[in-house]
């Protein structure tokens, strides 16, 4: 069996504007491909050990993407949401990919939903992982992290670059304590994220994509916190593509009440609750997820 540990193939991918964007590709190089958009942090490999041994048993091809200004992947903020699936059909089209599925965690379930919205031709299924919810528009929804640190978009704005220089800078010096610092997180987490990231494999899958991500850049989740305030340039009515919803009951980050809020407005979305457990508690459900995309 191969190594499930390591990439089968790892680069970057020239997109519009003389950007690149960073990937990471895991299990059969031509399984069934599936689009992984990390979480706000994260990186390319922040993809659990358990879906790579999937794709590698199952014959599925999961392609996680650094979103711009972290990993591999030229700073950038797009106008809308709307706007990066351009980037993305460049990069399916470059791996030789046609139609394929698209999961998204946290900060990548707005990602995940403007592929279904703007890609119907190509994208065939969706699964969300407590992913963030509109706060602007028809579709907004107030509370949760983003919905409370809107009012500070606009400074944000003003100072995305030093402020994601200084994060950059800040992990450098931190790289030695990552461990640690991860450990002391752990302490102050719900029950639900506490066991998840006391497992040694989640351990080492945030460590590794942390500590990759962060090398050069780390501007792409203020980048995403601008996004997620602004209008998102698609209606989750929009978004007709069937989506499959994973929410945990105990989800601190992005309450339950988002997760119903965003389902119950697309058009073709069923919500799994997750009960016991918050906010990443989807990463230990990945084969459950991928198998449910597969059906």
């Amino acid at each position: 069996m191969a190594d499930v540990t390591r990439p089968r193939l790892e680069g970057t991918i020239a997109v519009r504007g003389g950007r690149r964007l960073g990937f990471a590709s895991f299990g059969s190089p031509l399984g069934r491909p599936i689009v992984w958009m990390h979480g706000t942090p994260g990186a390319r490999r922040q993809i659990p050990l358990v879906a790579r041994e999937v794709a590698d048993r199952d014959g599925l091809r999961i392609i996680g993407v650094d979103r711009p200004g972290i990993g591999s992947s030229t700073p950038y903020v797009y106008p809308s949401l709307s706007d990066w699936v351009g980037d993305l059909e460049i990069l399916a089209d470059t791996l030789g990919i046609d139609r394929f599925d698209v999961i998204g965690l946290s900060g990548g379930g707005p990602y995940t939903l403007a592929a279904g919205a703007c890609l119907p031709h190509r994208v065939d299924k969706l699964a969300v992982i407590g992913g963030v919810a509109p706060t602007v528009g028809p579709d907004a929804i107030g509370g949760g992290v983003v919905g409370a640190l809107r009012r500070a978009a606009p400074a944000v704005r003003v100072a995305r670059v030093p402020l994601g220089l200084s994060l950059t800078v800040a992990l450098r010096l931190a790289r030695p304590l990552a461990g640690p610092a991860l450990d002391l997180y752990r302490i102050g987490q719900p029950d639900g994220d506490k066991r998840l990231l006391g497992r040694p494999e989640f351990k080492a899958m945030f460590l590794d994509d942390l500590l990759n991500g962060s090398r050069k850049q780390v501007t792409a989740p203020l980048s995403d916190f601008l996004l997620f305030t602004r209008d998102w340039g698609f209606r989750l009515e929009d978004v007709k593509t069937s989506v499959q919803w994973w929410h945990g009951d105990g989800d601190h980050i992005v309450p339950l009440a988002h997760g119903e809020h965003c389902v119950d407005r697309l058009p073709n979305a069923t919500l799994h609750v997750m009960e016991g457990e918050s906010h990443l508690g989807g990463l230990g459900l990945a084969e459950e997820i991928l198998l449910g995309l597969a059906s």
